[in-house]
């Protein structure tokens, strides 16, 4: 079970932006790791079609990527995307690790309403993200003082 409530309470909600995805990742990482996640990180929009990796938790991952990815399709769609077999999606999935087989990402908007990154949570077992894990993980965003999109689709 992921207790994102308990994760939420222990974050930060001041400091600049990659203080407060640190945060995060401090938080929540032992806890859902032990849940089932595999790999959880940030990748932030660097100009028109590219995502660099910013903190992440457990080891690094691909970077730079762009766009055709999950992470690449969460942010241009502006969508919370729950992937529950990601070799489904072909070539729209980017294989930074071949064991994973699930994913959700999570959009992140500024205050003036542009898409500036993307949390990115991964999992070796298929089907291990649901909508509850989609509301917790915006839960957790808006914790640490993040605005993130929380439509929901499901590829």
């Amino acid at each position: 079970m992921r207790d994102y409530d308990v994760i939420s309470a222990r974050v930060e909600s001041s400091g600049d932006r990659t203080a407060r995805m640190e945060s995060i990742l401090d938080a929540a990482w032992e806890s859902l790791h032990a849940a089932g996640v595999s790999w959880m990180g940030f990748y932030v929009a660097e100009g028109g079609d590219t995502l660099v990796l910013g903190p992440c938790r457990d080891r690094p991952a691909c970077s730079p990527i762009g766009l055709a990815g999950v992470c690449g399709q969460a942010l241009t769609r502006r969508r919370v995307l729950i992937v529950d077999d990601v070799e489904t999606l072909g070539d729209a999935y980017i294989a930074c690790d071949p064991r994973d087989r699930s994913e959700i990402v999570v959009p992140l908007v500024d205050e003036s309403g542009d898409v500036w990154g993307v949390l990115d949570l991964d999992a070796h077992v298929p089907s291990a993200f649901d909508e509850s894990d989609a509301v917790g993980l915006v839960r957790l965003m808006r914790a640490a003082g993040f605005r993130p999109s929380e439509e929901v689709v499901r590829l």
